[in-house]
């Protein structure tokens, strides 16, 4: 399996398939880059380099104590991105990933980077504060890692119903999608799921978003019921400066794997790419 070693000798994963312009995949919490598949295949069918990493912590990168932190994620991103050698990339993140772009755009700048795709991401900040009065209060977060410590696999199963939006009477969520949850969820180390609650959570990515300077899509659903989209694609549309904003009706947070949103974002990311 091909591998980058990050600075602290960390293996990350990474699948590369195609060739052409790279689009490079992050994926969300509590997910490996498998959640990426359907889009990976989209992009390589198209003449395009798809590359999709697992993050530290889970899949079949390693699992390390430290650097479950978004400094750290984005600087993985950047050992992927710089040891491949990869320019003119086209950024792809979805809820913690859309955080862990934002942070490496953030911290390394553009220089590599043409374009980049912010999906239901966590910015530019998920927790409440009286700065942030949209945010969800800490409370939700402690839920979540109690959910963890006490049982895992029962937490991922019942989470998966409100990712995908399977607790909505109209939805077409099959129990596979939601199987599948479960399986990456639990290839994530205990001690990365945990900690990363507070990176997703409590990290403000707002001067990170000031940063960017390249043609940016943001894609939020208003029925994420996750990283709700008042304190998310609202205020991050009105932070990034060159910005198109596609809000989905009914749209679940885990939006690219559910029918119908699926197809409808297959063809906004490919148009977007190909622009």
């Amino acid at each position: 399996m091909p591998f980058v070693i990050a600075k602290d000798g960390t293996q990350i994963f990474y699948k590369d398939w195609g060739s052409g312009r790279p689009v490079v995949f992050s994926h969300g919490w509590p997910l490996t880059a498998d959640a990426w598949d359907p889009q990976l295949q989209l992009v390589a069918d198209n003449g395009y380099r798809a590359i999709a990493h697992d993050r530290r912590g889970g899949g079949r990168s390693s699992q390390p104590w430290e650097g479950n932190d978004l400094d750290t994620y984005a600087d993985d991103l950047a050992q992927l991105i710089e040891t491949l050698d990869l320019r003119d990339v086209i950024l792809v993140g979805h809820s913690t990933g859309g955080g862990e772009v934002a942070r490496y755009i953030g911290r390394y700048g553009t220089d590599r980077v043409a374009k980049a795709v912010l999906l239901s991401a966590i910015a530019p900040l998920m927790v409440k504060t009286d700065a942030n009065p949209e945010g969800l209060p800490i409370e939700v977060f402690d839920d979540i890692r109690k959910g963890i410590l006490t049982d895992r696999s029962q937490f991922y199963e019942d989470l998966s119903a409100s990712f995908y939006g399977a607790n909505r009477p109209a939805s077409q969520v099959s129990k596979g999608i939601r199987d599948a949850f479960w399986m990456w969820s639990m290839q994530v180390g205990i001690k990365g799921a945990y900690d990363c609650v507070k990176a997703f959570s409590e990290t403000d990515l707002t001067e990170d978003l000031r940063g960017f300077d390249v043609p940016t899509l943001i894609v939020h659903g208003d029925d994420d019921q996750i990283v709700p989209i008042v304190a998310a694609g609202n205020k991050s549309s009105g932070i990034v400066k060159d910005v198109d904003y596609k809000v989905y009706p009914g749209a679940p947070h885990g939006l690219a794997m559910v029918a119908p949103f699926a197809d409808k974002f297959n063809a906004d990311l490919l148009a977007f790419v190909r622009a």
